[in-house]
């Protein structure tokens, strides 16, 4: 079994995390913990394999947690689950051996997909040295994405972050009714990508109760700013 610590400080994406990762066969979450303090504590006493780190925590930012874990000889493999989408971000994490990268939001799929690739690492390095090239360059190439529809059939990339960003800039919540018009879309494609953020736990639905008729349903991001 891979062992995993997954670091997130947002409660309900960390208990999401989890039941993502315990759903994969091969993996077994160890703990979850929700600043980098508690992770290098957790980490001295429980050494895992694979560390699931969110990059903005309470209390220091995720590279910095990577680092203080390799000059005190750690050795566990960490996948970087983040909103960070600054390059400059991702070359720092690939210079201190981060060696997956998954962007938030995310769906199921697409976790899972990091993790089957990180086991054939693993399964790769066990069987010793390389006889050669190419053994090296299959090792690598196991870390590499092949899921190429992580999100729903017929949801684009770029319209979730539009929706995204729509619902950030409400401080108060935002129904599907606004969401449609701040994106431009119709309101049912609103509500579907409303409901996907509510359902992987980055967004919170929030009834708005009016003087007749059934509730408006608002959505607000369960971790603004990320």
């Amino acid at each position: 079994m891979i062992t995993v610590l997954v670091v997130e400080d947002n409660q309900v994406a960390a208990d999401a995390h989890r039941t993502y990762v315990e759903r994969v066969p091969g993996f077994r979450v160890a703990g979850v913990v929700h600043s980098g303090r508690d992770a290098l504590r957790f980490l001295e006493a429980t050494p895992v394999d694979l560390v699931l780190l969110d990059f903005y925590l309470p209390d220091t930012h995720g590279l910095d947690v990577v680092r203080a874990l390799r000059a005190a000889g750690g050795t566990a493999d960490v996948i970087a689950v983040t909103s960070a989408r600054d390059l400059a971000v991702v070359r720092s994490a690939v210079s201190v051996g981060v060696v997956q990268y998954l962007l938030k939001p995310f769906t199921f799929a697409g976790l899972r997909d990091k993790l089957d690739g990180y086991a054939r690492f693993r399964s790769r390095l066990r069987a010793g040295a390389a006889v050669d090239q190419s053994e090296v360059d299959e090792a690598f190439g196991a870390l590499r994405s092949t899921d190429l529809t992580a999100l729903p059939k017929g949801m684009s990339g770029e319209t979730l972050e539009a929706v995204v960003a729509a619902v950030r800039a409400a401080a108060d919540g935002l129904s599907a009714g606004a969401a449609a018009e701040a994106v431009g879309v119709s309101r049912v494609t609103a509500r579907r990508y409303l409901e996907y953020l509510a359902d992987h736990g980055l967004a919170a639905r929030q009834p708005r109760y009016g003087a007749v008729g059934r509730p408006e349903v608002l959505y607000k991001l369960s971790t603004p700013g990320r």
